[in-house]
C-alpha cells in the first residue's frame, strides 16, 4: 500500500507535518508515503529540509489536485494507492483497516468516514447535512460498511492498476488552489464502475480520519460558494456520465435527508440551520442549472 498526500501551500505546512506524522504512528506502515508537491516551490524546499521518511515529489502534470493525485499514482509503487488530504491526519489504524477491507479482487476502492475538527467550533447555522462542504463525512451517508457510488478524496484508496487502465484523476475537474470545485473522485469511481460493472467500492466508517476546518472554511460566504461549485461540478459530472447514474445519491438525498434535517432543526429550535439546508440546496441546484445550460 502507498499512500498520497497533495500539497500546495506554505501556510498549511504544519497540517502537512502532522498528517505526515499520523501515518507514523500507525499500528501496520505504509509500504511507501509520498508528498506531492502540487508547483509549489517555496513548499517543496521546505518539505525537503523538514520532512523524515517520505518520498517527495513535484507534480508534473497541471496545476491542480487531480493532476497531483495522478503524479502519486504514477509514482506509487504498491497495488493500492491510499489519499490522505494535506489538513487530515489518520487514525492509528488507519492502514490496517484499509488493509484487510481487500478481500476480493473484485473491491476496486475503499474508504471512511472523515470526522470534521473545526479549529474554532462548529458555527450554529452549519447543518450536518452540508458537512460535504468541508470536505467531510454528512448525514445521510451510511452508518454501516457498504457499497457505495463514490468515496470522499480525504480519505479514500484505489487499485492502482484500475486507475491507470481508466487515465486516472479528470484533470479538467475538481480543486484548484481556493478554486472550491470538486467530484473529480465521483467522475474516477464512476468511470472505474463502467470500466468493469463488477467492480465494487466499499465504504466503511470504522476507518477514520480527522479533517482540519480553519477559519475561513467556517463563513456563510465559503458554504454559498462551494454549494455553488458543487452544483456546477455535478453538471460536469452529468454530462460524462448521465444524470441517471451521475446524479442518483444527490437526488436521494436532495429528496430525504435535506427535507428530514429542516424539520429535526426546526423542532431543535434552530431556525439558522433549517434555512442554511433550503439556501444550501438552492445555491446548488443553480450551479447545476448555469452548468447544464452553459456545457
Amino acid at each position: 500500500m502507498s499512500v498520497v498526500i497533495c500539497a500546495y501551500t506554505l501556510e498549511r505546512a504544519e497540517l502537512l507535518a502532522a498528517a505526515v506524522g499520523s501515518l507514523a504512528g500507525q499500528t501496520e506502515p505504509a509500504d511507501e508515503v509520498i508528498v506531492v508537491i502540487d508547483h509549489a516551490p517555496e513548499l517543496e524546499r521546505w518539505a525537503r529540509r523538514t520532512l523524515t521518511g517520505v518520498k517527495i515529489i513535484t507534480s508534473d502534470r497541471p496545476r491542480g489536485l487531480a493532476g497531483a493525485r495522478n503524479a502519486g499514482v504514477a509514482a506509487a509503487t504498491g497495488d493500492v494507492v491510499a489519499f490522505l488530504d494535506d489538513d487530515a491526519a489518520a487514525a492509528p489504524d488507519w492502514i490496517a483497516r484499509l488493509r484487510s477491507a481487500y478481500t476480493a479482487v473484485d473491491i476496486v476502492g475503499v474508504g471512511g468516514s472523515i470526522a470534521a475538527d473545526w479549529s474554532d467550533g462548529r458555527p450554529q447555522w452549519m447543518p450536518e447535512e452540508f458537512d460535504w462542504v468541508v470536505g467531510c463525512t454528512y448525514r445521510g451517508m451510511p452508518v454501516e460498511p457498504g457499497a457505495v457510488r463514490n468515496l470522499i478524496g480525504a480519505n479514500m484508496s484505489i487499485r492502482r492498476e484500475a486507475t491507470l487502465a481508466i487515465g486516472g484523476f479528470a484533470e479538467g475537474m475538481g480543486r484548484d488552489r481556493d478554486r472550491p470545485m470538486g467530484c473529480e473522485e465521483t467522475d474516477l469511481c464512476l468511470r472505474l464502475a463502467q470500466a468493469d460493472p463488477a467492480a465494487t467500492i466499499l465504504y466503511d466508517p470504522a476507518i477514520r480520519v480527522r479533517h482540519h476546518v480553519g477559519p475561513s472554511r467556517a463563513t456563510l460566504r465559503y458554504f454559498a460558494s462551494r454549494c455553488y461549485a458543487e452544483g456546477l461540478s455535478k453538471a460536469e459530472v452529468a454530462r460524462r456520465s448521465g444524470s441517471r447514474r451521475g446524479l442518483a445519491s444527490e437526488r436521494a438525498h436532495a429528496l430525504r435527508t435535506l427535507p428530514a434535517g429542516v424539520v429535526t432543526a426546526l423542532r431543535e429550535g434552530r431556525p439558522s440551520r433549517a434555512a442554511t439546508i433550503a439556501a444550501g440546496l438552492g445555491l446548488t441546484v443553480g450551479g447545476y442549472a448555469r452548468g447544464r445550460l452553459s456545457a
